[in-house]
């Protein structure tokens, strides 16, 4: 899985590189097309955008990540939702679905304290990471230590014989 998360992020990197440079030359040929358009209107679209353009890189990438795990911790609160929840969102050895659990769990919080505590320490540190790593990079990194900490639950689990199921990376 780690290789697989970072081979698709250097291609995801090779893509976006081409995809910008390609940009900026259609935004030279195409500038003076900005001053005919009309201006958008809306004022909370405006606040939305200069809120979202004065993010950093690191912060845009961990909006995402934050916005799955508040769907998926909503999912959680959903009394029809428990049974799908508990089989594929959770970690578990003696589950007969093992390896999506690896993966989804790393999205999943079953308390509010825990999950908020763990997005802020996400966003904290995003800036600075995914100014190191570029955003790609990063997200194979978290996907890739989710998988990892849930496998290593496994194995531990597996050594002392405690079989319940656990959430989060």
């Amino acid at each position: 899985f780690t290789g697989s998360a970072f081979g698709s992020a250097a291609i995801w990197q090779y893509e976006s590189l081409k995809s910008r440079v390609q940009t900026y030359f259609e935004e030279a040929r195409a500038d003076w097309m900005d001053k005919m358009r009309p201006q958008k209107r809306g004022d909370f679209r405006k606040q939305v955008n200069n809120w979202w353009n004065n993010l950093t890189e690191g912060q845009r990438t961990v909006t995402g990540i934050i916005a799955a795990n508040v769907f998926v911790f909503c999912l959680w609160r959903l009394p029809g939702m428990r049974r799908i929840m508990f089989t594929y969102f959770t970690s578990n050895p003696s589950s007969r679905a093992l390896c999506s659990p690896m993966l989804l769990s790393t999205f999943s919080h079953f308390s509010l304290f825990h999950m908020a505590a763990n997005m802020y320490v996400l966003w904290s540190f995003s800036s600075s990471i995914v100014s190191l790593l570029g955003c790609e990079q990063f997200i194979a990194v978290y996907l890739s230590a989710g998988v990892i900490s849930t496998f290593v639950s496994y194995v531990a689990k597996m050594a002392t014989g405690r079989f319940e199921p656990s959430l989060g990376a």
